[in-house]
């Protein structure tokens, strides 16, 4: 053989190599949905995600995100995924997770606030969205009393009725037959600050693991939180409901490898709502049919799909088909990922 015989066969053979190495990556990553944009890297830990809608611009809105450490901060990621430093909120004691709502009176005027949990201080932190100014004169105390008392999940909810706004919140621990969820109404506290009074106690838990994620559908009035290894709860968000202590509905059963995350309810282009729920060790997003409206005695969600994506043990998880961009012609769904990062994705590409 000659020494051009010899290079060619060389040749052929590392084509062949590099072939099957691409084939096997394509086949490893084949159905893997990918994000549109990534963002900048926070410091220590990203964990959850909350949308702000800049109902004027869409292209303006922001996307709030918690560095959770001890010393943790509020990043402020723009809709490139830019981080805008000058927004960011720093020195918070472990941050956790994260919501926003709109239209909070506040000297008369309507404010919309971004709240989130102080885990190591046992405080909710509110601040005014979007200029991020604080006005909790220091953070907000919760689970009072109670030796658990270490705050981890929040979701904020607006009674169509009243305009009236709650926060529900988790905890790293909690009884089983009632009551590991607090449910606080945010008002002015006449000095232009928020005040929390509580007004219920609710939610079973398994004793499985814990119950972190928790979010609320305004236009339903359900709440809805999983509890890890178990399944997925839901609950009048009304605390005034005739029935505001039954369990109406429990999905997400089956089907998932690993704990039950992150949770995220929007509207389809049908205008039905999805409910989204990340499974964090399989790294997929399992997609529900929503309930009826704010009333319905009958509360039935049917599994719709899941896709796998890209994101690394995803936890917490946010979206919404309000805000259409080029990038987003149906809406964004936004994912923390373990890299330090949060994704958005598109829900056209999630197939919804």
């Amino acid at each position: 053989m000659t020494g051009n015989q010899r290079k060619a066969c060389l040749l052929a053979l590392f084509c062949c190599i590099v072939s099957a190495c691409s084939g096997s990556e394509r086949e490893k990553n084949a159905g893997v949905v990918r994000p549109v944009v990534i963002t900048e890297k926070v410091a220590h830990d990203s964990d959850d995600p909350a949308i702000w809608i800049d109902f004027r611009d869409h292209s303006q809105s922001l996307i709030l995100g918690t560095d959770k450490d001890e010393d943790g901060a509020i990043c402020v990621f723009d809709l490139r995924g830019r981080m805008l430093k000058h927004k960011c909120i720093h020195g918070i004691r472990r941050p956790n997770n994260i919501d926003v709502e709109y239209g909070l009176l506040l000297d008369g005027k309507p404010v919309d606030i971004a709240v989130f949990t102080e885990r190591l201080t046992g405080k909710l932190r509110v601040f005014t969205v979007p200029d991020m100014t604080a006005v909790d004169t220091g953070g907000i105390p919760v689970f009072t009393g109670e030796k658990d008392n270490a705050p981890m999940g929040v979701a904020l909810y607006k009674r169509q009725k009243d305009g009236a706004i709650y926060a529900v919140v988790s905890r790293k621990h909690g009884p089983v037959n009632g009551g590991y969820l607090w449910q606080y109404q945010l008002e002015d506290n006449g000095r232009g600050g928020v005040r929390a009074t509580l007004v219920r106690k609710f939610g079973k838990w398994s004793g499985k693991k814990e119950i972190e994620a928790v979010a609320v559908d305004d236009s339903t009035g359900y709440v809805y939180y999983s509890d890890e290894g178990y399944g997925v709860r839901v609950y009048h968000a009304d605390p005034q409901s005739n029935d505001a202590e039954r369990e109406l509905d429990l999905l997400a059963e089956r089907g998932f490898d690993a704990d039950h995350e992150g949770i995220a309810v929007f509207s389809g282009n049908d205008g039905k709502r999805i409910v989204a729920v990340s499974d964090q060790g399989a790294g997929k997003l399992h997609f529900f049919s929503g309930a009826g409206s704010v009333g319905d005695t009958r509360v039935l969600h049917r599994f719709m799909h899941d896709v796998t994506i890209s994101a690394g043990n995803t936890d917490g998880i946010d979206a919404t088909s309000i805000i259409r961009t080029a990038d987003f012609p149906d809406g964004l769904l936004v994912a923390m990922s373990d890299d330090r990062t949060f994704h958005y994705y598109s829900i056209r590409d999630l197939g919804l």
